[in-house]
């Protein structure tokens, strides 16, 4: 492979067809005027994934043994490549034309005088097909729900939704998607945001450099935030690029109603809550959980997280009290970016 200035990584498990579409999508893309390298990582797929990318001229192929989630899979495509940007974008997800360039575009330009360094871009994500509010009949399973309660429904010729334009914290610890299921025509969301969504982002290698890659032992979900914390803490800049978008079948993976998605999603919020957030926010976030645990649906599932919180709260202190020693930004600075729960998006 060349030497080129931006390299795309995809983190691949079962799913070889919309990660060949994802593949068709980078064709004939570029990095700051010039081709892109596309590396494909692997996780341990059984579908026939390794031959097809093979297959494919162009493409470095790393294949891992075991599937080690979306944050190792991530860290293993930044460690192939030396490229001084890396851009990330999710397998079930498809790159606008000029996305690549737009995204990278102000991570290969130097820092003005007195501006913070930006250390990663995050993108705009559309949800793929149309949607229709839900009825009162629409099965549970088939709905999505936004931050305010409003219910949609896939429909063919309906309405397109926004996925996110970059992560944003809540005052209850939550890491959620901005502008969750906004109307895609809604106007360009602000630059500044609190962190970037993994899924389409692009992160700056003296950055990585500086405060490391993704906490392996998430494995998926929450990585993006974790990192996007150290990134801030360290005096590192987020900035969302609305003019580079993506198309995105959300939750393809894994399905978002799955206990797999749910133990994850829920335990790493905790976990990454102790190990950075304002400890008001801590004890929000630990109150909540142990209401729904003990008088909500899913009793049973929801103590076996927290009790998997419980026994990961020592290192994730240990880690708390490291980045407070080495941090150059108090996490107080951001404040004023933490939502409440039921903030309606943006626009």
């Amino acid at each position: 492979m060349t030497a080129a200035s931006v390299v795309v990584v995809v983190v691949s498990w079962n799913a070889r067809d919309l990660t060949l579409r994802c593949l068709d999508s980078l064709s004939g893309q570029t990095g700051g005027g010039q081709p892109i390298d596309v590396i494909v990582v692997d996780n341990a797929s059984t579908d026939g994934s390794v031959e097809a990318l093979r297959a494919r001229r162009g493409i470095q192929v790393v294949e891992l043994r075991t599937n080690t989630g979306f944050a190792a899979g991530a860290n293993a495509g930044i460690r192939a490549t030396s490229a001084p940007v890396v851009v990330l974008l999710n397998n079930d997800a498809t790159a606008d034309h000029d996305c690549v360039e737009n995204l990278t575009a102000p991570l290969l330009r130097p820092t003005a005088a007195g501006d913070s360094p930006l250390g990663a871009t995050t993108g705009r994500v559309r949800l793929r097909g149309g949607f229709t509010r839900a009825g009162s009949d629409s099965p549970a399973g088939s709905t999505l729900v936004s931050a305010h309660g409003e219910r949609w429904i896939r429909v063919e010729g309906g309405t397109s939704l926004l996925n996110s334009t970059g992560n944003e914290l809540t005052s209850s610890g939550n890491g959620r998607d901005r502008d969750w299921l906004a109307p895609a025509s809604s106007p360009p969301a602000p630059r500044e945001v609190f962190g970037f969504n993994g899924g389409c982002a692009a992160l700056r290698r003296d950055a990585l450099d500086d405060v490391g890659l993704f906490d392996e032992d998430l494995f998926m979900y929450y990585e993006d935030t974790e990192l996007s914390w150290r990134l801030r803490r360290a005096g590192w800049d987020v900035a969302h690029i609305s003019d580079a978008g993506t198309e995105h079948d959300h939750a393809a993976s894994s399905g978002t109603s799955s206990d797999f998605f749910l133990d994850h999603n829920e335990r790493n919020r905790l976990v990454v809550a102790i190990m950075h957030a304002p400890w008001a926010v801590v004890l929000r976030a630990g109150v909540r959980s142990l209401g729904r645990a003990l008088a909500g649906p899913s009793r049973a599932r929801r103590v076996r997280v927290l009790l998997e919180v419980g026994r990961r709260a020592p290192t994730a202190l240990s880690r708390r009290r490291q980045i407070d020693r080495t941090s150059r930004v108090p996490r107080s600075d951001f404040s004023h970016l933490l939502v409440d729960d039921a903030t309606r998006n943006h626009s």
